[in-house]
């Protein structure tokens, strides 16, 4: 969780990707990751080696990154710059509505304030598409290369109808790679380098919506790292998508593995967005085989919290299960699992993720009778419960696979804009 990208490709209770069991259509689970074709844009990217150096950390805010300021911030740039207060409007409108790109493109501001803006040092903030893949199911993987020379990655999740696309989900990274390690996760196999600027996070949100030429309607903070440990860039970029970019903060969900103090923290800002914790496991002592960050956080004391969340913001909580064949994924695993939310209250849902396989990885993915016995547990109890629509698998693109070579250490060449099919090591997902 695309949080450590914990097995994260699709939004929660508010999105089509999870289906209620007692309506869920019966599809035979894919346990290959070549069942289908990937279109994918054919032009060469030049090979590529990691640099040996190690980036140094990035603030939360660049002062000079535009894209992230509020309309009334912008205002105030224009005013500092000499100009009137209106133009920082008509920034606003470049930057959120038109998606310019580099200052040279503000073609109706003065070309005075425009050079005033470069010579000042400022810049819009936006990053080249490096590479995509796009899945037979519609779902399409980027990757952007950052102003380092790192590689994070965000993936589009479209539902199609008849009419087009009606919905479109965005899972955004915080950071590029994660430091939690997941056992199962693909992004904590990759190694951590930094904390996504929130710019960084707004800009994949952005790039989306260039690339489907639809208006994003649902972000899952989902994809490589874990948004508690970037939390100020997380709640940043989270104002600008909801107050700039217009998204509903109830179409916004935002995923974590449970770091200590911050879910408290979250419930202070009183958000109607969904707060989405990877559980993984019924028991403390199973979780910490399979979370091993878990040992710094006991479950009794994430459920208080949860708790708490509950009772100061009014939103319910929804759980992440991952489900790893012979490992969590028995009846008696589901049945003690609906006791520990019993325990801690009646307004839970819980969000079943059958394992999507990894390369290196010893877990394997359950049959669909398991996934489907485990809900019916869960149900007998009392407990809601949906499992979630596995997308782009083939490419690599669905929960818990995000993963490349680079989110550790900056290319060494110069490339941007092109797009190839990444090498398997490359492969990203959310």
């Amino acid at each position: 969780m695309m949080t450590t990208t914990t097995n994260t490709i699709a939004m929660l209770h508010n999105l089509v990707f999870t289906v209620p069991i007692s309506r869920m259509v019966v599809h035979r689970y894919s346990l290959s990751t070549t069942a289908a074709a990937i279109s994918t844009a054919t032009t060469a990217v030049p090979s590529m080696k990691p640099a040996s150096s190690k980036p140094a950390r990035a603030p939360h805010v660049d002062s000079q990154v535009l894209l992230g300021m509020s309309e009334p911030e912008l205002q105030q740039l224009a005013i500092k710059l000499g100009q009137e207060g209106y133009r920082g409007k008509q920034l606003h409108h470049l930057i959120y509505k038109r998606k310019a790109k580099q200052v040279e493109d503000f073609s109706n501001l003065p070309q005075t304030f425009r050079k005033e803006l470069v010579e000042s040092g400022y810049k819009v903030g936006r990053s080249p598409i490096y590479q995509t893949v796009t899945a037979t199911d519609g779902t399409i993987k980027l990757l952007l290369k950052l102003e380092d020379n790192l590689l994070i990655e965000t993936v589009g999740i479209p539902v199609q109808e008849e009419k087009g696309i009606t919905r479109l989900t965005a899972c955004v990274s915080s950071q590029v790679g994660c430091p939690l390690r997941c056992s199962f996760c693909a992004t904590g196999k990759g190694g951590f380098s930094r904390n996504l600027q929130r710019h960084e996070i707004i800009e994949q949100v952005l790039a989306i919506e260039d690339v489907f030429k639809h208006r994003v309607t649902n972000v899952v903070f989902m994809g490589m790292g874990e948004p508690m440990l970037n939390l100020k860039s997380v709640l940043d970029a989270h104002r600008c998508l909801n107050k700039d970019i217009e998204i509903g903060q109830r179409m916004i969900t935002i995923s974590t593995v449970g770091v200590p103090n911050t879910i408290k923290k979250l419930a202070s800002h009183k958000l109607q967005s969904t707060l989405a914790v990877s559980l993984h496991a019924p028991n403390q002592s199973l979780r910490e085989k399979i979370v091993p960050s878990a040992k710094a956080y006991p479950l009794e004391a994430i459920m208080s919290d949860c708790r708490d969340y509950f009772q100061e913001t009014n939103r319910r909580v929804s759980f992440e299960y991952a489900l790893l064949a012979g490992v969590n994924d028995s009846v008696e695993n589901a049945l003690e699992l609906a006791e520990l939310l019993r325990e801690w209250g009646k307004t839970y849902h819980v969000n079943l993720i059958p394992y999507n396989p990894i390369e290196g990885s010893e877990y394997k993915r359950p049959y669909k009778k398991a996934v489907l016995a485990f809900a019916a547990a869960l149900e007998s109890r009392k407990i809601t419960a949906s499992v979630r629509q596995t997308r782009g698998l083939e490419a690599n693109a669905a929960c818990g696979q995000l993963r490349n070579k680079f989110q550790k250490s900056p290319l060494l060449a110069e490339t941007d804009g092109q797009e190839s099919k990444p090498e398997a090591e490359e492969a990203v997902s959310c």
